[in-house]
């Protein structure tokens, strides 16, 4: 079983209007309400591809009551930790530019993270879980540091989605894989990347500190997977972007879920891009037709 992890999760609360003017009252065109938070993303996009999965984390008041009852009836599993305070509502506002105002996102409590350690304690060799995205203020991203390592010593699979110094805390357990861009991953090494030799080069280096698979996603330039025996280039694929929120997400969900099937890692890459790449040329995650017309237009060579 594939478990997702969001500490974190959302409401996101899409409104469309033509321009935006601060001050004064807008009036929107259209909106939408997700089930937000980027393991929930990866659990909706698994689930598009027909892949049963269990999305876990923190949930409370009546918007965790709408983000778990959006899972339920796309057929994702839930095993949630209820907390006291609500979930958070994140706004993205589309007006030529994308606004985001993010919520801050509940307290949680020492026995409710206790709650979250047992069911992670309780996984099995034949689990991989997704750990992504940022904890609740409270928390910190540190808290990661204690759940990873309660997933491994279970014996299953970890799969990293963070950025930052909260990524590289990660590799200390050996992930299945991690996911950054090429901006999160000059970053890290505090470099300038110039072409596809220097990414394969720092790309390495995380492999060197524990990763198994590493992808660098390359937005409109394409992606690269680098494993210890290899580097794979997917092409870019041409499009009309439309929305920059859960791409890498998707990216993830396909990975993971090919991987696990098959286990062979250029096949994930693939379904990888094709997820990725159809989440950003649709209003919302990518459906499973999109996925499947994307994953065809899916161009790798080896390095």
């Amino acid at each position: 079983m594939i478990y997702t992890v969001t500490l974190n999760p959302s409401i996101d609360f899409i409104v469309r209007l033509e321009s935006l003017a601060l001050g004064s009252v807008n009036r929107m065109e259209s909106d939408d309400k997700f089930a937000g938070g980027k393991g929930i993303n990866v659990s909706r996009v698994l689930k598009r591809l027909d892949i049963d999965n269990t999305a876990t984390g923190f949930i409370g008041g009546f918007t965790g009551r709408f983000v778990e009852e959006g899972l339920v009836s796309e057929g994702i599993a839930t095993n949630f930790v209820s907390v006291n305070e609500e979930t958070r509502i994140n706004v993205k506002i589309k007006a030529g530019e994308e606004t985001e105002i993010n919520g801050a996102g509940p307290t949680i409590t020492e026995g409710q993270l206790a709650e979250l350690e047992a069911i992670l304690a309780g996984l099995t060799p034949e689990d991989t879980v997704v750990f992504a995205g940022s904890a609740p203020a409270n928390l910190g991203n540190t808290v990661y540091n204690i759940l990873i390592p309660l997933a491994k010593k279970a014996g299953a699979e970890v799969v990293c989605d963070f950025e930052g110094q909260t990524l590289l805390d990660s590799l200390a357990h050996q992930p299945l894989l991690v996911k950054p861009n090429n901006h999160e991953l000059a970053d890290i090494f505090g470099v300038e990347l110039n072409g596809l030799a220097d990414i394969e080069k720092y790309a390495r280096e995380i492999l060197a500190k524990g990763a198994k698979n590493v992808i660098i996603s390359m937005a409109g330039d394409g992606a690269l997977l680098v494993t210890p025996e290899a580097a794979y280039f997917a092409k870019p694929i041409k499009g009309t972007v439309k929305n920059s929120v859960g791409a890498g997400d998707s990216m993830v969900a396909g990975f993971t879920g090919e991987y696990v099937k098959s286990g062979d890692p250029v096949e994930a890459l693939k379904w990888g891009v094709a997820c990725g790449t159809a989440t950003t040329f649709s209003d919302d995650l990518a459906t499973a037709e999109f996925i499947n017309e994307t994953y065809q237009k899916v161009e790798v060579e080896k390095l």
